[in-house]
């Protein structure tokens, strides 16, 4: 079992207490701490008052691996240090390749095992045998909880009877090594039913936002516009965090996405700033006046990306025909080995623009699902100086040289891989500013007007 992490000190384990003492179990936490104690031995202790998170939280692989006693540490959803370290554990045991991460197979036997734990275990508690039914340890990744320490709300929506809400307060401060004099703390409600349970106490979430400070609500499972729990938390919040990674259907929840900017929710994706070096890049490529004239006859986009989930490429096409206001006409989609879809553009003076995404099967997966591998944009006429090809690894820009068209790429660029992909980072980046994206918004509107051309 792993270990509880050492930069972590506990104020208030997890406490079950009743919907109505919320707040005054959260204010008794403070006033039985006081400040720094009699013998000195801790630090004073300062109540966070940054901002408030509501966590959605529909994650079943961490309640597993705890409730096997495989696993210790947070129910957040995150795939962390000690839960890669768990996973890797059950595959090893099971004699599973040890990737780390929440495979099928991985889950499938998780589940397993937790069944036959349940059946040996009637008529009598065993270890863990709760966990699925509550929320022990609940607090977000410790990387969020040490750059910004605020009041989090988790929501678990659980199957099975429902038995009304279960209620649990705790509080943890994560130690700074460079100042052990004061403790932030984080202070963490939960909440635990059935869905139907969770939205019957709806009307009772926002009384537990701390007044007058910023309000995010992340929101891990598919949003959908017509969940009225959604609606109600969105409605009080100043952003609406997703991250369309991990949605099963990227094009119809894309465009659940625009349907939410249209009503006027304020949305953020943390997937879309997976995306800022790859725009940033390819805006450094027609920087100089020459190139920057060349724009307009970019008539050739090829994207690649890993197969399985194309949300990244759409939204930067997007992103591109935004700027450079192409309109699109058709949209066409080709599954196989590789997952082609190709859409055709009209820009300025009615030139017609050709776009192809390839979904490429890769070796080895990474941690995002549909990340991008490389981009080629070039023209047809081979008079002109716009040919660009952006890649994250050799492989990628090795295949968009030797699959360019009549015009050979004119500048290479590589797009470093960065540890701010993961969703903690991002994460901790997107609490730190809130209100409506007007890039992202444009893009996802070009998005989804490409999507409605199937229709």
């Amino acid at each position: 079992m792993a270990l509880q992490t050492s930069t972590i000190f506990s104020l208030q384990a997890p406490k079950d207490i009743s919907l109505d003492e919320i707040d005054a179990e959260l204010s008794q936490i403070w006033q039985s701490y006081g400040i720094t104690g009699e013998d000195g031995g801790l630090p004073s202790a300062t109540r966070a008052t940054t901002f408030t998170l509501i966590v959605y939280e529909p994650e079943e692989t961490q309640y597993l691996l705890a409730a096997l006693g495989f696993y210790n540490g947070p129910i957040d959803g995150i795939l962390g240090p000690q839960m890669a370290a768990a996973l890797r554990e059950v595959q090893r045991k099971h004699s599973l390749t040890q990737t780390g991460t929440a495979t099928l197979e991985t889950l499938t036997i998780l589940r397993e095992e937790f069944a036959k734990v349940q059946r040996s275990g009637s008529g009598g508690e065993h270890p863990g045998s709760g966990i699925l039914n509550s929320a022990v340890s609940p607090r977000i990744a410790d990387e969020i909880a040490l750059r910004n320490p605020c009041r989090i709300i988790a929501l678990f929506p659980i199957t099975g009877e429902d038995k009304g809400v279960k209620a649990q307060v705790s509080a943890y401060c994560p130690i700074q090594k460079q100042s052990s004099r004061t403790l932030v703390c984080c202070e963490y409600i939960t909440l635990s039913g059935t869905a139907a349970a969770l939205e019957r106490i709806g009307g009772m979430i926002p009384a537990l936002l701390i007044g007058g400070l910023p309000k995010f609500l992340w929101w891990k499972a598919t949003p959908d516009p017509n969940n009225s729990l959604f609606k109600r938390l969105a409605a009080v919040s100043n952003n609406v965090i997703v991250d369309s990674c991990n949605f099963n259907t990227p094009e119809s929840d894309l465009l659940h996405l625009q349907e939410l900017v249209e009503t006027g929710v304020p949305l953020a994706d943390l997937n879309w700033r997976r995306l800022a070096s790859w725009q940033e890049l390819t805006a450094e490529a027609y920087d100089s006046p020459h190139r920057r004239a060349a724009l307009k006859e970019i008539d050739r986009v090829t994207i690649d990306y890993e197969k399985g989930n194309p949300a990244q490429a759409l939204l930067f096409l997007g992103w591109l025909a935004s700027r450079l206001e192409w309109q699109p006409v058709s949209y066409e989609k080709e599954s196989g080995d590789y997952d082609i879809t190709r859409i055709r553009f009209i820009a300025q003076e009615q030139r017609e623009v050709e776009a192809e995404l390839a979904g490429v099967p890769v070796a080895d997966v990474g941690d995002i699902i549909g990340d991008l591998i490389a981009l080629r944009l070039s023209s047809t006429n081979p008079q002109a100086d716009c040919g660009t090809v952006i890649c994250s690894e050799t492989g990628g820009c090795m295949r968009m040289e030797t699959h360019g068209g009549a015009q050979s790429a004119g500048l290479f660029q590589q797009v470093t891989s960065l540890s701010e992909q993961k969703a903690e980072a991002l994460l901790s980046q997107q609490v730190q500013r809130w209100g409506r994206e007007s890039l992202f918004e444009e893009s996802l509107g070009v998005t989804a007007n490409i999507f409605k051309l199937a229709n």
